[in-house]
């Protein structure tokens, strides 16, 4: 049964078209059932399978999926005369500082990069499922407080938000002016002086 067990995982990993939970998988079974135990071990099989193979078991948030290997992705993109799609500087901004700073707030976004985010922004985020209102911060004007969703972690290939890479510590600006060679101005006078 364990090798049957891990043909039928196989075919509905790659037959559908989103990420499976163990608890999906367990819903096309009949009684009896395979334990959740089982499942596990038919999908370590089918991880160890995958080594040799162009393709590999990924677990991600919302379940498992089959995919093509990371190493070969350049080879599969040229079979495809679609180009990714490439995102504005501002919504990959705005997707980071939801991502790294969550629960947070549009005026909070705005503070920290400078510029005003527009609602066309915020809707697509949140019509590609990558973002979602979870709440109303508690101050005057009750604003929406966005969080990332599973959707923003399957579709970057992450279990976990912990996964995302570390940022870089960003210097204190206050050691960057004492870093900078400032000139006096009455000694800045002086020099334009002597050279007349």
């Amino acid at each position: 049964m364990e090798n049957k067990l891990s043909e039928i995982l196989e075919a509905l990993l790659l037959s559908a078209s989103r990420p499976i939970s163990i608890d999906d998988m367990s819903k096309v079974f009949e009684d009896p059932k395979p334990s959740k135990d089982e499942i596990r071990n038919a999908l370590n099989e089918i991880d160890e399978n995958c080594t040799e193979r162009g393709i590999e078991l990924k677990r991600i948030a919302s379940g498992y999926r089959l995919q093509v290997k990371q190493s070969l992705s350049d080879y599969v993109a040229k079979l495809w005369e679609e180009k990714p799609q490439r995102f504005s500087k501002a919504t990959l901004e705005t997707l980071s500082l939801i991502a790294y700073k969550q629960p947070i707030t549009r005026g909070e976004i705005e503070e920290i990069r400078g510029v005003t985010v527009g609602t066309q922004l915020m809707r697509g985020l949140m019509e590609r499922g990558w973002v979602k209102i979870v709440g109303q911060r508690d101050v005057p004007g009750r604003p929406s407080l966005y969080s990332t969703t599973k959707e923003f972690l399957d579709y970057f290939g992450l279990q976990h938000l912990r996964e995302l890479p570390e940022l870089p510590a960003l210097p204190d600006l206050q050691s960057i002016e004492l870093e900078l060679p400032i000139e006096d101005p009455e000694l800045s006078e002086e020099s334009s002086q002597t050279l007349n």
